[in-house]
């Protein structure tokens, strides 16, 4: 009787470590995405998490057996409110990655949280250069300034611009940009005069009149992604639009999602990115097509690409891992190669950054709308600020 009750308990025993074997492993693998969805750059947060979705949507829910849930969190674009949530999601949600971080600052406020609690941080957006350098945890798949900003000066030398001033927002990314081309501007020949406007409610009109002032050859722009409208609009009504000073910048300015509002203002100006909505490939036709049927026809811009290609790291990762996350996620995507919809793209396995095609772009009319069309090709661009570093 009693060796009958030992082996029925026993029975159950196992039973109980089964069921519950069974219910950890169906415990999904959370991705707590943090992004400014309200606010002025609202419309970074709307681009990234229409692409995680498409991602989920074309890629199903699950990865390496587990269920994924996608846990997203409005920052409203301030630094505080951030790390606050980044800290909710690792200590109450377990959450084994983070990802999004629309802004720079909001980045760097994660960072120390990352390395603390061991959990990755995919940046789908923010690019000032020294990101990845403030934790080991953090892995980029969106692009850094000097990345893009580079090609733009050693374009505008090639083709005879002699006398350029920058415009740029005053926060990591527009230092970055600013730095970046003043370098390598100079370094060609070219002279340069430096202006910052506030990052926040920028009102561009005062400095837009030193420029006309100072009558450059042209005229480069950075300003962060939702704000290149406002920076076109007040363009024109200072008149510089028939000034005969060039307009060159970085895609940031004519961000695709916003291009169609300028209006013709636009037309002409020569920018250098990463991505286009235009940009020919099948992939990324295909790409276009899917985000705007899921999106009442909104047009995916460079936000949604390093979204779209953030979900593909963490997800690949995950299958590596088999659905851990810690050091082992980071290991896993560090040296991860493939195909996105805006050409060939890997992850730097010493730095953890993007390594891609950088385009030189001028914005034409087609088919009613207006497009950043790629003209010439920087192939396989990585950060110069630590290339630099590293020779």
């Amino acid at each position: 009787m009693l060796r009958r009750t030992f082996i029925c308990a026993a029975s159950v025993a196992a039973t109980m470590l089964t069921l519950g074997g069974a219910a950890w492993a169906q415990e999904p693998v959370k991705i707590g995405l943090i992004l400014p969805m309200t606010g002025p750059f609202a419309s970074t947060g709307r681009q990234i998490e229409a692409a995680a979705k498409l991602y989920m949507q074309q890629h199903g829910d699950t990865v390496a057996g587990k269920r994924v849930q996608l846990i997203i969190k409005d920052d409203t674009g301030v630094a505080d409110v951030t790390k606050r949530l980044a800290q909710e999601l690792i200590v109450q949600d377990k959450v084994p990655v983070l990802a999004g971080f629309g802004l720079t600052p909001l980045a760097l406020a994660t960072a120390p949280l990352a390395t603390q609690a061991k959990v990755p941080a995919v940046v789908m957006a923010a690019a000032t250069s020294t990101i990845t350098e403030a934790s080991p945890y953090i892995v980029r798949t969106s692009f850094t300034l000097p990345q893009v900003t580079v090609p733009m000066a050693d374009w505008a030398a090639q083709n005879g611009i002699k006398k350029v001033v920058t415009l740029v927002s005053d926060y990591g990314p527009g230092i970055d940009a600013e730095k970046a081309f003043s370098g390598a501007f100079t370094a060609k020949g070219g002279q340069v005069e430096s202006l910052r406007v506030p990052l926040q409610n920028p009102d561009f009109s005062p400095f837009l009149q030193k420029v006309a002032d100072a009558k450059p050859d042209a005229l480069f722009v950075f300003v962060p992604s939702g704000v290149g409208a406002q920076f076109m609009k007040q363009f024109v009504e200072r008149g510089l639009d028939k000034s005969g000073i060039k307009l060159i910048a970085t895609g940031d300015v004519t961000d695709d999602d916003l291009l169609n509002n300028m209006g013709d203002v636009a037309l002409g100006a020569t920018t250098t990115h990463h991505y286009s909505a235009a940009h020919d490939s099948p992939e990324n036709k295909a790409f276009v097509e899917a985000f705007k049927m899921a999106n009442n026809g909104m047009r995916p811009n460079f936000m949604a690409v390093g979204g779209y290609d953030g979900m593909h790291v963490i997800y690949e990762g995950l299958k590596k891992t088999e659905g851990k996350g810690g050091q082992a996620l980071v290991d896993a995507m560090k040296g991860m190669s493939w195909t996105s919809p805006r050409g060939p793209v890997s992850i730097d396995p010493q730095t953890r950054d993007i390594v891609q095609n950088v385009y030189v772009r001028k914005i034409e009319r087609k088919d009613g709308e207006l497009y950043n069309v790629e003209f010439a090709t920087i192939p396989n661009v990585k950060d110069p600020v630590k290339a630099a570093k590293s020779n």
